[in-house]
């Protein structure tokens, strides 16, 4: 007996094809519509703008609530001995809450950035610059996910820096795209890549180049950032005006300059593990003297100043909070203290 087997399917004819191709289109296109429409729903949900009673002022300590992404706020004396005075606000009930949703955020005592993660598909940044009382002024799309921002004391200069690819500063795969926007003038720099850069007392091109961590002086001219190339970084100081840059010395990530412009905060890679590669360093600009400080866990942040002896910066949190501020002496003297439990992005308003 010769065994049966089913009769083969009849060939679809080029029609049939086509509307098969057109239907799974249709569905995998459905599907992603569908998540953003639902990420787009979700981010409505939150209340993402400042209440209208929340607004920049001083002397205070400007954060990011993790527990709930907004900005808010606590006390803190612009003195030398904010670093103790900010330990003991951590149990106190003083935080105030109400400011914009932000992924990153940055002010000066003029105006503020926010850093805002765009749903979907493809990770975009909405960069969202803010008045005094923290309501919208302007907002720029950029492709790529939010990772440093910086505005100048004055309040004009602003930038930001976003993952175009990867999102880690302990690996080699990422690609990094910083931006700067004078407020004055309007000007839009879409990318750093372009500025005339020196290495060596050379001119120097190559495709591999990337920009991050700018902080300005109080001139709204001088800056500072990091540059990588093949797999070097270096600490760049660069000029708006005849937008050129020079490298001072090797191995600077995040540099962030003091009020009193005479030193620079930085990351120095200190080990190859990439769980725990850094160690937060200060530079003084006139002696280029670097100085370990106190804190010595690895500190993947861009440090802000919250006077001239003190600085802020944020490390993994505790009790599954997503991470806690810390500040540190800046002379390397003196003990790590936290400053906020369950917050990042942390920068001193004076008033």
């Amino acid at each position: 007996m010769s065994a049966r087997f089913p009769k083969p399917a009849t060939p679809l004819g080029p029609r049939a094809r086509i509307a098969v191709v057109v239907a799974a289109v249709l569905l995998l296109a459905g599907g992603s519509v569908g998540y953003v429409m639902h990420a787009e729903q979700r981010t409505k949900g939150w209340q993402t703008e400042a209440d209208a009673s929340f607004a920049l002022g001083g002397p205070a300590l400007y954060f990011r609530d993790t527990a709930g992404g907004r900005v808010a706020h606590q006390p803190l004396p612009a003195t030398r001995a904010a670093a103790t005075r900010a330990a003991d606000a951590r149990t106190g009930g003083t935080r105030t809450r109400g400011g914009p949703a932000c992924d990153r955020f940055y002010a000066s005592d003029e105006g503020a950035l926010c850093l805002r993660a765009k749903p979907g598909v493809l990770p975009k940044t909405y960069a969202i610059v803010l008045d005094r009382r923290l309501r919208e002024k302007r907002r720029i799309t950029v492709p790529g996910v939010p990772t440093r921002a910086r505005v100048s004391a004055s309040g004009r200069m602003l930038s930001w820096t976003v993952f175009a690819t990867g999102d880690s500063y302990a690996t080699t795969s990422f690609s990094t795209r910083t931006a700067i926007l004078d407020l004055r003038t309007g000007y839009l720099i879409k990318s750093m890549e372009n500025i005339q850069l020196t290495i060596d007392g050379a001119r120097y091109h190559a495709p591999d180049v990337n920009y991050w961590g700018v902080t300005f002086a109080r001139d709204d001219n001088r800056f500072y950032a990091t540059v990588s190339t093949k797999g070097r970084t270096y600490l760049v100081e660069g000029n708006m005006r005849d937008w050129t840059a020079k490298a001072l010395r090797q191995n600077v990530e995040c540099p962030s300059l003091s009020p009193d412009n005479t030193r620079l905060a930085f990351k120095k890679k200190v080990s190859d593990d990439a769980a725990a590669p850094w160690r937060l360093y200060v530079l003084d600009l006139r002696t280029m003297r670097e100085t370990p400080l106190a804190e010595e866990h690895s500190v993947d942040d861009q440090a802000a100043w919250l006077d001239d002896g003190t600085l802020a910066y944020a490390l993994p949190g505790g009790g599954g909070r997503g991470s806690d501020i810390w500040t540190v002496p800046a002379d390397g003297t003196g003990t790590p203290r936290v400053a906020v439990k369950g917050g990042s992005s942390p920068v001193a308003v004076a008033g």
